[in-house]
């Protein structure tokens, strides 16, 4: 049974799955890769499971996964119990992590988390991941929260819907707006990115073959202003660039949606659901209203 696992043990498994390699875990917890091997292997042999593919970084199985989440969610319920008594040693800060997409962490996530209250000593760690696949994240039981496009809840998660990520076609005056997408270039995010595709199948066309893959969203920006070629920008990060010709539209009266959703763990903890309020607030504030 789960509330028969030693809590040392699953500390030093949650440790790995953070590090990422034995050595690094063992670093974290003052103790020898030596030892963080022999608890996990206990571990292992108290669950009668497999919990880690020892590679590097080291990857959880299904079973592991579970433990995982148990022990992020036990470290959690600890720190607001000891922070509710005063128990709370060095005014430690509450470890939160939180899975997000690129375009999100870079234009509104970032000033929604300064809303979090500060007396309530959050620490966050924030994982950039693509808003199709932070669900993944969550069943790994690595974070606890996720921006996702997905409404359907992960087991043992809350969804709030938060509202729509409007991105334009744009390009540089120095292509002009008179392109051919199938022989354009064209600027994608990376492999699993297919805003562009999607933009010009709704034109009844392709995209270009020659395209240049520019993993940050700062350089995806940068990359189409600079001519690189045309390529779907957030609204919320052109801000006044179509009116000082750094940019010009394609089609702006047929932007691309994306529905963006707010999953967190079903934990009654005052650090989380902060964290929840001051998100979804800023998103009703900075995202598009799907109803408006």
């Amino acid at each position: 049974m789960m509330t028969d696992l030693p809590l040392d043990l699953v500390r030093t498994l949650l440790a790995v799955a953070d590090e990422g390699t034995f050595d690094a875990a063992a670093s974290a917890l003052h103790v020898t890769p030596s030892a963080i091997s022999q608890r996990v292997k206990a571990l292992e042999q108290r669950t009668g499971r497999v919990l880690l593919i020892r590679t590097k970084p080291v990857r959880l199985t299904e079973s592991g996964q579970a433990v995982v989440r148990f022990g992020r969610q036990l470290a959690l319920l600890e720190a607001d119990t000891r922070a509710e008594l005063g128990l709370t040693a060095g005014d430690e800060p509450v470890r939160l992590p939180i899975a997000v997409n690129a375009d999100s962490l870079a234009t509104w996530f970032l000033p929604a988390l300064t809303r979090v209250p500060a007396g309530q000593k959050i620490c966050f760690e924030l994982h950039r991941e693509d808003q199709d696949h932070t669900t993944t994240l969550l069943r790994e039981g690595l974070v606890m929260a996720a921006v996702t496009s997905s409404p359907d809840p992960v087991a043992g998660c809350s969804v709030h819907r938060l509202g729509q990520m409007r991105y334009l076609a744009v390009v540089s005056p120095a292509l002009g707006t008179d392109l051919d997408l199938a022989e354009a270039p064209v600027v994608v995010f990376d492999r699993r990115d297919d805003l562009q595709d999607r933009f010009a199948r709704e034109r009844g066309t392709i995209a270009s073959s020659l395209r240049h893959y520019v993993p940050s969203s700062e350089g995806f920006f940068d990359a189409v202003a600079a001519g690189m070629g045309w390529g779907m920008v957030p609204l919320a990060q052109i801000g006044d660039r179509l009116r000082d010709g750094t940019f010009l539209s394609l089609d702006p009266d047929h932007p691309i949606d994306v529905p963006l959703f707010w999953q967190q763990w079903k934990l009654d903890s005052p650090a989380l659901a902060a964290v929840s309020a001051a998100v979804t607030t800023a998103a009703a504030d900075l995202l598009v209203d799907p109803h408006g």
